[in-house]
């Protein structure tokens, strides 16, 4: 059973493949060639699906870091006799001096091992299983090296310690002293690629020192964010830049699968595909803390993956990141699961359901791009204009909503008020889709929707808009209200909806469940990060701007010491849980830090009015 707390993993990405290395120098987690493939290192789901480890041989105590505007891990080692410092990468290509940073990469995990006072004993043990743990390769030493044989995958090691070979892993001792430095590295190819060979230490030290600059370079260039949280915002920032996959501008979820939201539960999913729904939160998101390339990157993967709507015109809810459809969820049985949390599984049965507020997402995505992307294709015209008449056609049917609820399908409020921005948003770009004669009817749907959201959606026995229909169970999806211009935020009922969310959907630490309603499910859940901070940006934007930065500071406190979030906090101990890092929950600190500098701004800007003679301007 694997054990390693989640707040102990760290991410490191080439833009097409993620790994996560443990506090003590362990990858435990690394797919390849890309997010959703099939893992070489997966200890996170089972003590013997795999790992490296490089760490001392005697007691050490450690801090880690990213170096500056990079996403490059450096992990210091400090033992009784001296100190060690571990720097990890999946070495990108160069960075062109544009956005295009993951161009080229070589598939390598890269290993810097480096003295910086007195000596330390060292331990290297490496343990590749490919294919999830399922395959034990045949390992053989060579000049310079070990190869892995086994499956598609053909793996070799560069080692400047020679290794003992046994039980198909590898493993060494050596001692690092001051001033020493040495490098590992770990390639990957298959056999119909260009094989994957030992790199001499130059070359290594080279591409590593590369991949820093790469980062810095691109940080540099595009992140220009200057608000409150600025640290945060820009490390948010490059987390999204390494989960995004650099061949199709998609952008994951997550960079695991199957950690679950409740130790020891049933809620494990496979986070690592694209949503259609995170993309108008995303746009938002890449403005603030990253680069309008990788935005409009993002919107071109979704126009060209999405367009197929099918004979009733349902749009899928998510892709993988080349754009393949079919996520046929399976499990994995010879997986044991984080702390014992079954089952363990690859794909998502997610895929399939019918949700009908990707149309708002869209098409909102569409506008935050309007200025970026100009005039656009004549096949893209033709599906936003479909998604804004389908969007009209089938509002008032039930769905599974915006959490994927596993049971029967209901009339959910998110998913109208999708619908609603769906036809907003298609009635302002109806010029650049050339539908000017779509946009009375339109209009029509889209005030029939409003009318229904404010009758049904509203309860007055709970003073707030609802998680469906005549339902008195509150969501905190029901936050987008504001946040999508559906009501302004000083509207009463959007004020009223705030505080219920504030009292009555959060914990004793003040951070925010989803919904606390049966859903279908066995098992409990923790708080989500992503409606913490949407609580935080919901505040600002009605004008309460100290009780927002609050609500945003208790959230962000949950970041590890890397800066890292999950989906979900435990109530009480704080313990993070579920897919990890989660874009979701970035996506959402750097939205809400940005609507907080907003509003103090515009406090200031009022505060500097009503002095300047005494009067409001």
């Amino acid at each position: 059973m694997s054990s390693t707390p989640i707040a102990d993993l760290a991410l490191v990405s080439d833009r097409h493949s993620a790994g996560l290395i443990s506090r003590d120098g362990s990858a435990e987690w690394l797919c390849f060639p890309r997010f959703d493939g099939p893992s070489v290192f997966a200890r996170l789901l089972d003590d013997e699906a795999g790992h490296w480890a490089i760490r001392p041989a005697v007691p050490y105590e450690t801090t880690r870091r990213y170096l500056p505007q990079t996403m490059v891990l450096e992990t210091a080692f400090r033992t009784g006799s001296g100190t060690v410092v571990l720097t990890d990468a999946l070495l990108t290509g160069p960075h062109d001096g544009g956005h295009r940073l993951g161009v080229g990469v070589p598939h390598l995990l890269a290993r810097r091992v480096s003295g910086v006072g007195g000596e330390v004993p060292m331990e290297i043990e490496y343990r590749p299983r490919p294919e999830y743990g399922l395959i034990y390769p045949i390992l053989s030493v060579v000049d310079g090296g070990v190869t892995a044989r086994g499956g598609a995958e053909w793996l070799v090691l560069t080692t400047p310690v020679p290794l003992s070979i046994g039980d198909c892993s590898g493993y060494g001792v050596f001692t690092v002293r001051e001033g020493e430095t040495r490098h590992f590295g770990m390639h990957r190819s298959t056999l119909q690629e260009t094989p994957a060979r030992v790199w001499d230490q130059a070359e290594l030290a080279a591409r590593l020192d590369g991949t820093i600059v790469a980062w810095q370079s691109w940080s540099s260039l595009h992140q220009t964010y200057d608000g409150p949280w600025r640290d945060l915002v820009h490390h948010s920032g490059r987390v999204l830049q390494a989960l995004s996959f650099q061949p199709s501008g998609a952008i994951v979820a997550a960079a695991t699968t199957s950690l679950p939201e409740w130790a020891g539960g049933e809620r494990n999913w496979d986070y690592r595909y694209t949503w259609v729904r995170d993309a108008s939160l995303t746009m938002g998101a890449l403005w603030v803390a990253a680069c309008p390339d990788e935005a409009s990157d993002f919107f071109a993967f979704l126009t060209t993956a999405a367009p197929s709507l099918g004979k009733d015109r349902a749009l899928q809810i998510m892709f993988s990141v080349r754009g393949e459809h079919d996520l046929s969820e399976r499990t994995l049985p010879h997986l044991r699961g984080w702390r014992s949390s079954r089952p363990v599984r690859v794909g998502n049965d997610a895929w399939k359901q019918r949700q009908i507020d990707v149309y708002g997402e869209l098409l909102d995505a569409a506008v935050r791009l309007r200025r970026q992307i100009g005039d656009i294709d004549d096949d893209v015209r033709r599906f936003l204009v479909a998604c804004a008449d389908t969007a009209a056609e089938r509002w008032m049917e039930k769905d599974q909503g915006i959490w994927e609820i596993r049971g029967e399908p209901r009339h959910f409020l998110y998913s109208k008020l999708m619908c609603w921005v769906a036809l907003d948003r298609g009635v302002a770009l109806a010029g650049l889709l050339r539908a000017q004669e779509r946009v009375e009817p339109w209009r029509r749907a889209r005030a029939e929707i409003r009318d229904t959201l404010l009758r049904e959606g509203w309860n007055d026995r709970v003073g707030a808009f609802t998680q469906t229909f005549d339902s008195d169970e509150l969501d905190a999806s029901a936050l987008m209200v504001p946040i999508v211009g559906f009501l302004p935020a000083s509207d009463p009922r959007v004020l009223s909806t705030i505080d219920a969310v504030a009292d009555r959907l959060t914990n004793d630490q003040g951070l925010v469940y989803r919904y606390r309603t049966a859903d279908g499910l066995a098992g409990e859940e923790g708080t989500f990060l992503l409606c913490s901070f949407w609580l935080a940006q919901a505040l600002a934007m009605s004008g309460q701007a100290g009780r927002a930065r609050q609500t945003f500071e208790r959230a962000a406190a949950y970041t590890n010491d890397v800066g890292l979030l999950s989906e979900e906090v435990a109530p009480g101990n704080g313990e993070l849980l579920g897919n990890f890092p989660q874009a979701f929950s970035h996506i959402g600190l750097i939205n809400a830090a940005w609507a907080i500098d907003e509003a103090e701004r515009t406090a200031r800007a009022g505060a500097g009015r009503r002095n300047g003679d005494g009067r409001m301007a």
